[in-house]
């Protein structure tokens, strides 16, 4: 059955971030609704607009109960979904299917985690299996590092090669005012860092940061009257392979590649087409396969793809403009924040790093361990 998506249908009409790297005397969901009041008023809107809700709170597994009454909200429709990173692409994908049915008219999705302040480290996505624990994984690095590990093998991916995602990103964030980490990053520099699980060093892992995100979406009849450049949603797909790492039937290919397939058909847009690619890359390895699996390059050709700056400012592709989840910010879960950056390019509203004409985006998530896969193609109005 051919999938009917509602495409461009539905809007993002404002979006905020708040409280990224550090921000000490928060919890999660006051951060949630630090970024969601100025979400909100950044498209002319209160909390009490808000009908449809979308949220996830790592410690709370009622959080859209929780968000809700603190908030002062009483929602028609409300989501709590968690599939890890990618939770806020399925959430947009069900707020445009939700908003196009008429089942709500103002959708808030939004997220918050103060992990760098309360734990002031990365959270294991699960515990390891029974026949995993004996080997003393470091989940989630651990299960990352094998992928890398087997991409290493099967296509001759080098170290530098790895390195060079880490450098782009850092790069991007040295023109990011709001990133976390803006010192510059040499490719001899990553080379030297403590290696934390073979073959991926410090550099080779996402940061661990506080922060919080939110986006505001309503029809498109609509988006104009609050929003001078909305984003159209024009695609959002999402595919599960696996749980756990070790049922993964390759490790060099994930779900992406029929989500990605999928968005494209819905969007009616090719890879050729897209003018930024904001990607969960929690780690080194992560868009180097996404990149292959979005179809930019061939399978076993992202580590060369990525060589030479391509992915870099000024390079070929602007991949993870705001310095992504390597430079930027990473509080446990990470796939809002590529919906917000890919808003604000698509908006020219991201100063330094504008990538001149964006027309369309692509804001992918990653849940579990490389477990489910998501994406949403966003476009301006002249895609539509």
């Amino acid at each position: 059955m051919t999938e009917r998506f509602p495409r461009g249908k539905t809007a993002i009409v404002g979006s905020a971030t708040f409280g990224c790297g550090e921000a000490p005397g928060y919890s999660s969901m006051e951060l949630a609704h630090q970024a969601s009041v100025q979400a909100l008023a950044s498209a002319g809107l209160k909390p009490s607009d808000v009908d449809g809700l979308f949220v996830a709170v790592t410690e709370d597994a009622l959080s859209g109960l929780t968000f809700a009454e603190t908030l002062g909200i009483h929602p028609r429709f409300l989501d709590n979904n968690r599939t890890g990173g990618s939770s806020f692409q399925v959430h947009a994908t069900l707020a445009a299917l939700a908003l196009d049915a008429g089942l709500c008219d103002v959708a808030l999705i939004a997220y918050g985690s103060n992990q760098r302040s309360s734990t002031g480290k990365l959270l294991q996505a699960s515990r390891p299996s029974p026949w995993e624990s004996a080997y003393k994984p470091l989940r989630p690095i651990s299960s990352y590092a094998l992928a890398a590990a087997r991409h290493m093998h099967q296509y001759g991916t080098t170290k530098a090669q790895l390195g060079a995602v880490a450098v782009a990103a850092r790069q991007w964030a040295q023109l990011n005012p709001e990133a976390f980490m803006r010192e510059p990053l040499t490719l001899d520099d990553y080379m030297k860092a403590r290696l934390v699980a073979d073959p991926f060093g410090v550099r080779d892992c996402c940061l661990v940061t506080d922060g919080a995100a939110a986006v505001v979406m309503t029809r498109a009849d609509r988006a104009r009257d609050l929003c001078q450049r909305p984003a159209y949603v024009l695609a959002g797909a999402q595919a599960t392979t696996h749980r756990e790492i070790a049922s993964m039937a390759d490790l060099t290919v994930t779900g992406l590649a029929d989500a990605g397939r999928r968005a494209y058909a819905q969007a009616g847009v090719s890879a050729q087409d897209i003018d930024v690619v904001e990607l969960y890359d929690a780690f080194t390895i992560n868009p180097i396969l996404f990149l292959e699996d979005l179809g930019f390059c061939a399978k076993g050709e992202g580590g060369r793809f990525v060589e030479g700056g391509r992915i870099a400012p000024g390079g070929e592709l602007a991949v993870n403009t705001n310095g992504g989840g390597l430079s930027c910010v990473h509080p446990g879960m990470y796939g809002l924040f590529t919906i917000v950056e890919a808003v604000r390019q698509l908006a020219g509203e991201a100063g330094a790093r504008q990538v001149k004409g964006a027309q369309l985006a692509i804001a992918q998530g990653n849940g579990g361990e490389l477990s489910h896969e998501a994406l949403l193609i966003l476009g301006t109005e002249e895609t539509l």
